[in-house]
This record gives C-alpha cells, sequence and structure tokens, in this order.
C-alpha cells in the first residue's frame, strides 16, 4: 500500500497560507522545556522511533485515543480509485508542545482486511476529486483501534522553511524534488520525510527505521517522473 501518496493527497484539503512556522522564532536556549514536539524524535533499544509518545508499528490506535483523547478525530477508509486504501484516523487539530497542526495515523492492517471492511462500511463519499472515503461500520471500529500504527503523518498549522528545518531536524541524508515548490528531506534513520512546499502546507511523515524504503521508493518513483531530465535525487552533505 502506498504510504506516501495517499497521504500527500490529503494536503489538498488543508487551506493554504503564508504564516510562519509557529516555533520558528523559537530560542532553542530560551523556549521552555516543551515534550512531544516534531523534532523530538527518541531511538529506541530495538531501533525503532517514538515520536509524539508514539511509536510506530508498536502503539496501537487505541492507545493513540487514549492519549491524544478522541475530540476532532475521524477514523474511516481512505482510498484512491482501484485501490484498497489504508484505515486512517485524522485529528482535524492537535498541539504538539506549542506547535499546533493535523495529525494523520495510518493503521497496519491486511489489504484483505480493509477490503472486507470497505464492503461493510455503511456509508462512502468523496473527499476531494476522485478520493474515497468509507465510514467503518461499529462492528469493525474496535479491529482498526486494536491495529498498529504504520505511519504518522503532521500538517502543522502554518509554514515553516528549510532555515528552521536546518536548525531544528539537522541536514537531511537525502533531497528528492518533486517540483518547483515541493521538496523531500529524507531523515532514514528517524524515520521520517519531511516535505518543504513553499506553496502549501509542509508534511512530516513518520514511520520505522526499518520501513523508510517503503515511503522513499513512491516518492522517488514520482520525483523521476516528473522531472525525468534533471538529477532528481541528491545527497545532503556536500551538495
Amino acid at each position: 500500500m502506498k504510504i506516501a501518496l495517499s497521504v500527500i493527497a490529503l494536503l489538498l484539503l488543508v487551506i493554504l497560507g503564508p504564516a510562519a512556522w509557529q516555533y520558528a522564532h523559537f530560542d532553542p536556549n530560551q523556549a521552555p522545556p516543551e515534550q512531544n514536539l516534531p523534532w523530538q524524535i527518541e531511538h529506541l533499544p530495538g531501533g525503532e522511533t517514538r515520536v509524539f509518545g508514539i511509536t510506530p508499528g508498536r502503539t496501537t490506535l487505541g492507545e493513540v485515543t487514549a492519549r491524544l483523547g478522541q475530540d476532532g478525530m475521524s477514523l474511516a477508509i481512505v482510498a484512491e480509485p482501484n485501490e484498497s486504501g489504508n484505515v486512517e484516523m485524522y485529528y482535524e487539530t492537535v498541539t504538539m508542545g506549542f506547535v499546533a497542526g493535523k495529525l494523520i495515523i495510518t493503521a497496519d492492517l491486511p489489504t484483505a482486511t480493509i477490503d472486507a471492511m470497505r464492503e461493510r462500511a455503511p456509508k462512502t463519499e468523496y473527499m476531494q476529486s476522485t478520493t474515497r472515503k468509507a465510514t467503518l461500520a461499529p462492528a469493525d471500529r474496535g479491529a482498526a483501534l486494536a491495529a498498529p500504527v504504520r505511519a504518522l503523518a503532521f500538517i502543522p498549522s502554518a509554514q515553516l522553511d528549510e532555515a528552521v528545518v536546518q536548525q531544528r531536524f539537522g541536514p537531511p541524508a537525502e533531497r528528492l524534488r518533486i517540483n518547483d515548490h515541493q521538496e523531500h528531506l529524507l531523515y532514514p534513520a528517524q524515520g521520517l520525510d519531511l516535505m518543504l512546499d513553499s506553496q502549501g502546507r509542509e508534511l512530516l511523515q513518520y514511520v520505522a527505521p526499518a520501513r523508510f524504503e517503503e515511503v522513499r521508493a513512491p516518492i522517488l518513483k514520482l520525483a523521476q517522473s516528473q522531472a525525468p531530465t534533471t538529477p532528481s535525487t541528491g545527497k545532503a552533505s556536500g551538495q
């Protein structure tokens, strides 16, 4: 299933705006000791990572709701045409530390299970263009909440720029440019794909480091298809 592309499609739902990201003006030496900030990615002994108190591959969606609550949360199957899609938990507004934004959590479920859930869905509607949203049947919500998190996507409410990214996250291991306003900064050791967008909202996508290639592969394919005559990849160091 396409982790990155299904999440990126949801960016079209976010209203564009020019505001600077909230923490861009914070001095790290004077900022309060906030917790669960987007750049606070904890490395665990088994090679896993934890962000926002959530460990991809281990934490369940039910545990996420226990942590974040259910206010402003929706749970549904989101799918492109001819795809099974993903079970996604969506928070319209969350605040991580002092950074507000939207949060999308993808469940790690087999395709056959998602197909069966979609067949039982009492309602299906279009989100934008051809993307479909299927409401889960009450009997399927329990199974969805028991599933582990496969990926998290955080969309900040206000915009960030590369200077802020370098300060907070450090230099990326790889950069993939999609077009003249979108570029993905990849941090495989942290399991983070950070998309900068000069014309819209940024996207921070977190997965377990062991599954990072599942995120990188579709982004690389998209970058190559959009700019076939120019180099689409580049290592960050010594560029």
